[in-house]
């Protein structure tokens, strides 16, 4: 019978990593410095320091838990967490966006027609969940969670991302160490760690090198810095 680690001895790591470990902050700003410098269309600029700082999340996350000992028990096939709600700025759902309507012609098709299947299925259950005020609201998450809507990128035949490469920072920072069966037993498990820190430094890069690209005068399919301060669920953005 495998043996996974306790509650107890999640939090004790985490407390190391805490103490002990340090963000390498140069690793995200040096990718919007080689793009800055980089001879390529505005677009190719923006999309490629978007997925190279998502990349840069992914590979710090796995640095800490290296430092650690920590191993996700997350497994292919296991989608308990893409029924929490995602909120992330215009900004960020721009850069989405675009990154879906670069994708080769027939993974494009296949997310579009996932998307209008989703919101004719889900049209009507979507709408007093989106209108929870994530702000003020305490309690939205729990609220969100009991609607049982899943993510409007989850291929729920699969039970796989049909965006993973750019899954935004809460998807992609949320882990579980311990045994699965509490993310498929309780809604809200407590057991489960996120990394959502790391978002200062992804965002505090991207909008480092948008600001530099306001101050050259083109930023783009991004309106900067409105779109830096817009938030809403990522199923309204995608709508």
């Amino acid at each position: 019978m495998q043996r996974y680690l306790t509650l107890e001895a999640i939090q004790a790591k985490c407390d190391s990593l805490m103490n002990e470990y340090e963000i390498d902050e140069e690793k995200f700003y040096h990718i919007v410095e080689k793009w800055a410098e980089e001879d390529a269309p505005i677009e190719t600029k923006l999309l490629a320091s978007f997925s190279e700082l998502l990349q840069v999340v992914s590979d710090e996350i796995s640095s800490m838990e290296k430092s650690v000992e920590l191993q996700a028990t997350c497994r292919l096939g296991c989608a308990f967490c893409c029924y929490f709600p995602i909120i992330i700025n215009e900004m960020e759902a721009k850069f989405m966006k675009k990154a879906i309507a670069n994708f080769p012609a027939s993974r494009r098709m296949k997310v579009e027609e996932h998307l209008v299947h989703y919101y004719q299925k889900y049209g009507e259950s979507l709408k007093p969940i989106l209108e929870l005020d994530f702000d003020e609201d305490t309690d939205f998450k729990l609220k969100y969670r009991k609607s049982l809507i899943p993510c409007p990128m989850l291929n729920t035949e699969t039970n796989q991302c049909m965006a993973y490469e750019i899954r935004p920072l809460p998807c992609r920072t949320y882990v579980n160490y311990t045994d699965p069966k509490v993310c498929e037993d309780n809604l809200m498990p407590k057991e489960t760690i996120s990394f959502e820190f790391l978002y200062g430094e992804y965002m505090g890069a991207l909008n480092e090198f948008l600001q530099f690209l306001y101050e050259k005068g083109d930023t783009g399919f991004i309106q900067y810095p409105e779109d830096a301060y817009k938030h809403d669920y990522l199923a309204n953005w995608l709508r």
